[in-house]
C-alpha cells in the first residue's frame, strides 16, 4: 500500500507541477524540439534529434525517380518533415545462403521501396561557423545488398570524435539499377547506371546543402567498404561527379571484377533485351515496365542474366556499365585521370573471405587452425595449392612473421591483388598521393575464428568497437585499436594524409618501395612484403562474384 501511495503522490506531482522536475537542458542528452532541432534546407524544414551532442537527421529525401529514369530533385514539401527515422531501403531479392556471419556483422532490415533516395546525417552543429569535413559513407552489398541502416554505419561516434558530418545513404540497387534498357530510347539511355547517379544526386545535395548542416562543401571526402569501395572507385571515373568530393577511402572495394571495371555495355544491352523479352515487352510498349510489380521485373531480369551464361558462358553481375556516362574503366590500362588530383587511400584486410563470411563458426571452432600442429598445415595447405603449399607456407610467414603458420591457410588473393594493382596505377599518375593498408587484426571473439575477416574493420575505423562489441569484443584493446583507426581515418579527411602523431610515419605508396601500413595490435610499415606471397598466389586466382 505504501508503495502505491508513493507512485500515486509522485505521478501526481508530475502531472500538476508548472516547473518541470528536469528542468535542465543537459539533463536531457537526448531530445527533439522544433525549436533546437529542426533545420531549414533546400526541400524544407526537418525535424532532428540531438544524441548527447550529435544532432541526427534521418530520411532525408536527396532525389526522387521512376523506375529506371534519372533522379530529379525533390519537390519541397509544406511544414516539418519528420527525420528522425530512417528511410525506406531499396528491394533486395533474398539470398539464397543465410547470413552466416550475422553474429560478426549484424544486418538490420526495414521496409523497402523503389523510392529509396534518402540520406541520413551526424553532425556536431548546424551552424557553418566552422568548416567541418563531410564524410560520405558508402555502404557495402557489392551492386545488389545493404543499406544505410546497417549497425555497423552508425555515424555518431566519428562525427563526434572528428568534429565532422557523417552522411550516409540509401540507392537503387540491382536490376533497379543497374539493368540496361538504353536499348528502348531516351528515357532509359541512364538505367544502366541510375544507381550511380543517385549517388551523384546526393552528392550534389551535399554541395547544396551540407553548410546548413555545419558541413563544408568544398571538404568532402567518399568513403566505403566492399561493394562501397567499389562505389568510390567507379565515382573517380564518373564525370558527372567530378568536383562533388575531394578524397577518396576504399577499404576492400577493388578486386578483379569489383570496382576496377565496368560491365561492357554490349554485354549489359543483351540483358536489357532479354529481360523485356522475359516481360513480354518491346520497343512498342516497353513504357509498360513502369506499371509492373518491381519483384516481377527483378524476377524476369536476374532470368536473362542465367539465359545469357547458358547462351555465352560469360557471367554477368549486376554493376556500374561503361557507356557515356561512365566512358573509361576506373582502373583499366591506367587510373581514371579525372581524378589525378584525388587522393586515395586504398587497402584490404588479410581474410576478407574465407572464414567466417563463407564458413559457418561452429566448423571453424571445431576443427580451430590454433591447434593445428605443422603437418596439418602442410596437408592443409597442400589441399589448396598442391606442390607450392611449402612455398606458400614460408613466404606467409616471411610476410607475416607474427603471424601462426595454420594462418597461411586463410589468406586473402583477389582483394590484396587488386589493391595492389589500383594503388600502383594510382601512384604512376604522379598526382595526388595514393596511401595502402594491410588490416590484420584478429579479434578476439569466438576464439579468434574469424581471423581478419571482411568487414572486420569497419566498427574500429567508425570508432564503432563499444557498439558493435559482438565483432571486436568490446575490451580495452578493441578500444585502443578504434581510437587509432579512427583517428587516421579523421586526419585523412581533414587533410588527405592519414598520418597521425599515434601512429609510425605512412609514406605514401609508389611502385617502386611498395609501403603498405600493417593495422594491427602493433602498427607497421612494411615494404613489397608480400610480393613474393602474392606472386606464388596469383595463378590461383579464382574470379567470383561478390
Amino acid at each position: 500500500m505504501l508503495i502505491v501511495m508513493i507512485a500515486v503522490t509522485i505521478g501526481v506531482a508530475l502531472f500538476c507541477s508548472s516547473t518541470p522536475v528536469f528542468a535542465k537542458e543537459e539533463d536531457h542528452p537526448v531530445r527533439a524540439s522544433l525549436s533546437q532541432t529542426a533545420v531549414d534546407i533546400e526541400g524544407g524544414r526537418l525535424l532532428g534529434y540531438l544524441d548527447y551532442g550529435i544532432y541526427t537527421f534521418l530520411g532525408i529525401p536527396y532525389a526522387e525517380a521512376r523506375r529506371f529514369e534519372p533522379p530529379r530533385k525533390v519537390k519541397p514539401w509544406t511544414g516539418v518533415r519528420d527525420a528522425t527515422r530512417p528511410g525506406e531501403i531499396f528491394p533486395q531479392t533474398p539470398t539464397k545462403r543465410r547470413a552466416i556471419d550475422e553474429f560478426f556483422n549484424p544486418h538490420r532490415q526495414l521496409s523497402a521501396n523503389e523510392h529509396c533516395q534518402f540520406l541520413n546525417i551526424w553532425t556536431p552543429a548546424t551552424t557553418n561557423a566552422k568548416k567541418r569535413p563531410v564524410m560520405l559513407w558508402l555502404h557495402g552489398g557489392a551492386f545488389t545488398d545493404g543499406s544505410s541502416i546497417e549497425p555497423l554505419y552508425h555515424g555518431r561516434n566519428l562525427s563526434e570524435k572528428g568534429d565532422l558530418v557523417f552522411v550516409s545513404l540509401n540507392h537503387r540497387l540491382g536490376a533497379g539499377g543497374f539493368l540496361d534498357l538504353s536499348a528502348f530510347g531516351d528515357p532509359y539511355q541512364l538505367s544502366a547506371n541510375s544507381g550511380i547517379a543517385d549517388i551523384v544526386a546526393a552528392l550534389e545535395w551535399i554541395k547544396t546543402n551540407i553548410e546548413q548542416c555545419g558541413g563544408d562543401p568544398h571538404n568532402v571526402t567518399i568513403f566505403g567498404q566492399s561493394g562501397g569501395g567499389a562505389k568510390v572507385l567507379t565515382l573517380m571515373a564518373t564525370p558527372a561527379a567530378k568536383g562533388l568530393f575531394h578524397k577518396a577511402i576504399v577499404q576492400s572495394g577493388a578486386a578483379p571484377n569489383l570496382g576496377m571495371t565496368l560491365t561492357d555495355q554490349a554485354i549489359s544491352r543483351q540483358i536489357g533485351q532479354l529481360t523485356a523479352e522475359n516481360l513480354g515487352l518491346s520497343s512498342t510498349n516497353i513504357h509498360k515496365i513502369q506499371e509492373l510489380p518491381y519483384e516481377m521485373v527483378a524476377q524476369a531480369a536476374n532470368q536473362a542474366r542465367e539465359r545469357f551464361l547458358e547462351k555465352t558462358g560469360i557471367r554477368h553481375a549486376w554493376g556500374p556499365v561503361q557507356n557515356d556516362y561512365i566512358p573509361v574503366h576506373p582502373v583499366g590500362t591506367k587510373f581514371a585521370e579525372q581524378s589525378r588530383d584525388i587522393p586515395l587511400l586504398i587497402g584490404s584486410v588479410l581474410n576478407e573471405f574465407t572464414t567466417i563470411v563463407r564458413k559457418e563458426a561452429m566448423d571453424l571452432l571445431a576443427d580451430n587452425r590454433r591447434n593445428w600442429d605443422q603437418d596439418k598445415v602442410l596437408a592443409k595447405l597442400k589441399e589448396q595449392y598442391g606442390s607450392k603449399a611449402e612455398a606458400v607456407l614460408a613466404a606467409f610467414l616471411k610476410a607475416y612473421p607474427s603471424k601462426l603458420p595454420a594462418d597461411a591457410y586463410f589468406v586473402d588473393v583477389p582483394f590484396r591483388l587488386g589493391t595492389l594493382e589500383t594503388a600502383r596505377k594510382k601512384a604512376e599518375q604522379k598526382g595526388a598521393p595514393v596511401y595502402t593498408y594491410m588490416f590484420t587484426y584478429e579479434s578476439p571473439v569466438m576464439d579468434g575464428v574469424g581471423m581478419a575477416w571482411h568487414c572486420a574493420e569497419i566498427p574500429y575505423v567508425l570508432n564503432n568497437a563499444e557498439r558493435i562489441s559482438t565483432a571486436t569484443g568490446g575490451g580495452p584493446e578493441a578500444k585502443s585499436l578504434a581510437n587509432l583507426a579512427s583517428s587516421v581515418w579523421i586526419n585523412f579527411a581533414y587533410h588527405g594524409n592519414p598520418n597521425h602523431d599515434l601512429i609510425p610515419t605512412w609514406p605514401a605508396f609508389s611502385s617502386q618501395e611498395g609501403a603498405t601500413m600493417i593495422i594491427d595490435r602493433d602498427w607497421y610499415v612494411a615494404y613489397h612484403h608480400d610480393q613474393e606471397l602474392m606472386e606464388l598466389l596469383a595463378d590461383d586466382l579464382i574470379l567470383q562474384e561478390f
